[in-house]
C-alpha cells in the first residue's frame, strides 16, 4: 500500500502538533509539519501528496507562492487542503483562486480531515458541507482587486493622497474607488468598510 506523504502548514504549534499526532495514526498516511515561515523550503526537502495548510492570517501571495514551490517541488499544486470557516468567504475565495481543492471546516470531526485527505490525495474537489453557503458568498465578493488594493492600503491607515502615490492614482480616483467600496459593502464610511472587509476575511 502506498502512503499518503501529508505536509502540515500551520503557524499555531499546539494546533500543527495536535493535526500532526491525529494523522500520524492513520495507516495509510505519514505526516511532516512546518509554520508558514518553513513553508516554501519544506516542500523541497518533504515531497507531499496533499498540503494541508491553514488559511487565516495569509498575506495575499502566501497561497500563491506555496501552489507555485509544490508544482517546483514535482508535486500536484492543486492538492492543497485548506482549514477554513463558514464566516470567513474572503479566505476562502483567495484559496479558490490559488488553486486549493480540497476545503475543510475548522470545527469538522478528526475523521473529515482523513476523509479531505484521502480524496484530495486523489485529485478529487473535496469541500465540507458546513461550508457550503461561504462558498455561495465567495462568489458574490463585491470588491475588484483595485478596489481591494485601495482599501487594504487604507486598511494600514494611510491617508487619500498616501493611497494615490503608493498605488500611482490620482487623488480623485482614490476618492471614486473608496464612495464605490463604501456602496458595495453596505458600509457607512470607510472604517466600517474596513471592518466589514476584514471580517468577511477580504482584508
Amino acid at each position: 500500500m502506498k502512503l499518503i506523504r501529508v505536509l502540515l502548514v500551520h503557524d499555531a504549534g499546539l494546533l500543527r502538533s495536535g493535526l500532526e499526532a491525529l494523522v500520524s495514526k492513520a495507516h495509510d498516511m505519514t505526516i511532516e509539519t512546518a509554520g508558514w515561515s518553513r513553508s516554501l523550503p519544506a516542500t523541497r526537502t518533504t515531497p507531499a501528496d496533499v498540503c494541508v495548510m491553514d488559511t487565516e492570517g495569509l498575506r495575499d501571495s502566501a497561497l500563491d507562492e506555496l501552489a507555485a514551490a509544490l508544482r517546483r517541488a514535482g508535486a500536484k499544486g492543486s492538492r492543497m487542503l485548506a482549514l477554513a470557516d463558514a464566516d470567513r468567504p474572503g479566505a476562502l475565495r483567495r484559496a479558490l483562486d490559488a488553486g486549493v481543492l480540497g476545503f475543510l471546516d475548522r470545527n469538522a470531526t478528526p475523521d473529515r480531515l482523513l476523509t479531505g485527505i484521502r480524496n484530495v490525495a486523489q485529485g478529487k474537489r473535496f469541500v465540507d458541507e458546513s461550508l457550503a453557503l461561504a462558498f455561495l458568498r465567495a462568489s458574490e465578493m463585491p470588491l475588484t482587486a483595485r478596489e481591494l488594493a485601495v482599501l487594504k492600503v487604507a486598511a494600514e491607515g494611510a491617508g487619500i493622497d498616501e493611497i494615490a502615490r503608493d498605488l500611482s492614482l490620482s487623488g480623485g480616483t482614490v476618492r471614486n474607488y473608496m464612495a464605490a467600496i463604501t456602496r458595495k459593502t453596505g458600509a457607512r464610511n470607510r472604517v466600517d468598510a474596513i471592518r466589514i472587509s476584514q471580517r468577511a476575511g477580504w482584508l
